[in-house]
C-alpha cells in the first residue's frame, strides 16, 4: 500500500528551460506495483493539476488574509488647465489681476491604511484563509486516493491479462497436442475422421480466446501508461513496452466491518474537505453579518503638492496627515439581510452534505467489505480446483490411451482445466481489486497532514 503525503506533494523535476517535463522517461525494465504508485504520485496528470489547485488555494487564502493586514498605497496627479478657465480678480482699480489657480498643478500622496473594526469580518477572514487551504489539501488527498486506486486496479488488470495469455497458450498447446495425437491415430487407422475434425474445431475455437487475451493486455498496458503519465513514443507499435514485474498472488488481510467504518469516518479526505467547506460557509455568514456594523480604519500618510499661486512647479509643499475613517451603511434596502439569509442557506446545505456523505461513505465501506469477503470465499472455493482439473485431465488421457476413455472425455477435461485456471486467475485479481477498493473506502493509503 502506498502512502501519499498530500499536503506536501512532490513536484516534478524542472528542466533547464525552467519548465516541468511533461512525462517521465520510459522504464528500462518491468515495473513493480510500488514503482507504479510512486510514478503516479509524481507524474499522473490529474495529480499534477491537483497540485496547481493547491497553489491556487494558497493564492486565494492570501487574498482573504490581506483583509486584516495594513495597506500602503501611493497616488500621483498632474493637471494642466486652460488659461481661459482660470478666474482672475483685481482687488483695486488699476491693480493687476490675481489668478485664483495655477495653470499647472501636481500632487503625490503616500498613505497607509489599517482596518481596525469591521464587525467581525477581520477575524473571520483570517479563519477563512486557513480553512481554504485545508479544504484544498483534503480535496487533493481525495484525488490522490482515487488515483492510487485506479493505478492498483490497472496494474492488476495488466497482471490478469498476462496470466490469461499464459492460460490460453497452455490450453491451445494441449488442444494442438490432442489434434496431433488424433491425426497420428487417424493415420494409424485406430480412430475415425470425426476425432480429427473435433480436435481441429476445439483448437480453432481456442485461438480467438488467446487473441482477445493479448488484446486485453495491450489495452491494460495503454491504460496503465496514461495513469502513470507516460507519453507513448512516436512510432511505437500496438504493444507498449510497459511490463509488470509482479504477479497475481493471494493477499489475505481481513478487517472487521465496524473497524473499517470507524477508520473511514476518521480518515476519509472527502469528509475533511466537506467539514472545512462547512466551516467556510459559517465564515460567510459572519462576513455577511459584518455589513450591519460600522467599518473603522486608521489612516496615516505623507503628501507632496505644487503651490496654488506659484507657477514654478518645483516650488512644492509637503506634510503628513493622520486620522481615522468610519463608514456605515445605515440602510441598504435589505441588501445585507439578503446576503445573510443566502449565506445561512449555504451553511445549512453544507451541513446536510456532510451528513449525507457520511452515510454514503458508510455504505461504500459496507459494500466494499462485503465484496472483499465474497472475493475471499470465491478464491477459497477455487483453491484445489486446478489441481483436481489437472488430475482429471491426466486420468482422461490415461483412459484414452488404454482404450477405456473417449476423445470427448479428454477434450472435456482440457476445457475444465482451462476454465479452472481462468477462474482462479480472475479470483486472484478480484481479491486484489476488492482489497484496493476496501482500502480506498477506509481512507487508507493517504497520510492526513495538517496544513502548515
Amino acid at each position: 500500500m502506498a502512502t501519499a503525503v498530500a499536503s506536501t506533494p512532490e513536484p516534478a523535476r524542472v528542466t533547464k528551460d525552467g519548465r516541468e517535463p511533461s512525462a517521465p522517461p520510459w522504464p528500462s525494465g518491468p515495473v513493480t506495483r510500488a514503482q507504479c504508485l510512486d510514478l503516479a504520485l509524481t507524474w499522473n496528470g490529474s495529480l499534477r493539476k491537483g497540485r496547481k489547485d493547491i497553489a491556487e488555494s494558497h493564492g486565494v487564502a492570501l487574498q482573504q488574509k490581506s483583509a486584516i493586514l495594513p495597506r500602503l498605497a501611493t497616488t500621483g496627479v498632474y493637471n494642466r488647465i486652460d488659461e481661459g478657465k482660470i478666474e482672475r480678480v483685481a482687488f483695486a482699480p488699476g491693480a493687476p489681476d490675481v489668478a485664483f489657480a495655477n495653470n499647472q498643478n501636481w500632487n503625490v500622496t503616500l498613505a497607509a491604511t489599517q482596518p481596525l473594526f469591521a464587525g467581525g469580518r477581520l477575524r473571520s477572514a483570517a479563519r477563512a484563509s486557513r480553512l481554504t487551504v485545508e479544504a484544498a489539501l483534503a480535496n487533493y488527498q481525495a484525488l490522490v486516493a482515487n488515483t492510487l486506486l485506479d493505478v492498483r486496479v490497472a496494474y492488476d488488470d495488466t497482471l490478469l491479462a498476462a496470466e490469461q495469455i499464459r492460460v490460453q497458450e497452455a490450453s491451445l498447446q494441449l488442444l494442438e497436442r490432442e489434434l496431433s495425437d488424433a491425426r497420428r491415430r487417424f493415420d494409424a487407422g485406430t480412430v475415425p475422421r470425426f476425432n480429427v475434425l473435433r480436435a481441429e474445431v476445439e483448437a480453432a475455437n481456442a485461438k480467438p480466446r488467446l487473441i482477445r487475451a493479448r488484446n486485453a493486455l495491450r489495452n491494460a498496458r495503454n491504460n496503465l501508461a496514461v495513469l502513470l503519465g507516460f507519453d507513448i513514443p512516436p512510432g511505437t507499435d500496438r504493444d507498449v513496452p510497459l511490463a509488470a514485474a509482479d504477479s497475481l498472488g493471494v493477499m489475505r488481510s481481513e478487517v472487521a466491518l465496524q473497524e473499517a467504518i470507524l477508520k473511514a469516518l476518521g480518515q476519509r479526505p472527502e469528509l475533511s474537505a466537506l467539514r472545512a467547506a462547512e466551516k467556510l460557509r459559517g465564515e460567510d455568514v459572519l462576513q455577511a453579518r459584518a455589513d450591519l456594523y460600522p467599518q473603522v480604519s486608521a489612516v496615516a500618510g505623507y503628501g507632496w503638492q505644487s503651490r496654488v499661486f506659484n507657477r514654478d512647479l518645483t516650488a512644492a509643499l509637503d506634510g503628513w496627515n493622520a486620522g481615522a475613517q468610519l463608514s456605515w451603511n445605515v440602510w441598504d434596502s435589505g441588501l445585507t439581510r439578503g446576503k445573510i439569509d443566502a449565506a445561512k442557506a449555504r451553511l445549512e446545505r453544507a451541513g446536510i452534505d456532510v451528513a449525507d456523505t457520511r452515510r454514503r461513505i458508510e455504505l461504500e465501506v459496507r459494500t466494499a467489505h462485503s465484496n472483499h469477503a465474497e472475493a475471499i470465499e470465491v478464491l477459497d472455493s477455487q483453491a484445489r480446483v486446478i489441481e483436481q482439473a489437472e488430475e482429471a485431465l491426466r486420468l482422461a488421457n490415461a483412459r484414452a490411451e488404454a482404450g477405456a476413455g473417449t476423445q470427448l472425455d479428454v477434450l472435456s477435461a482440457q476445457t475444465a482445466l482451462t476454465e479452472a485456471r481462468t477462474t482462479y486467475s480472475v479470483a486472484l485479481r478480484d481479491l486484489s481489486v476488492a482489497r484496493a477498493r476496501l482500502d480506498r473506502a477506509m481512507g487508507e493509503g493517504v497520510q492526513l497532514v495538517a496544513p502548515r
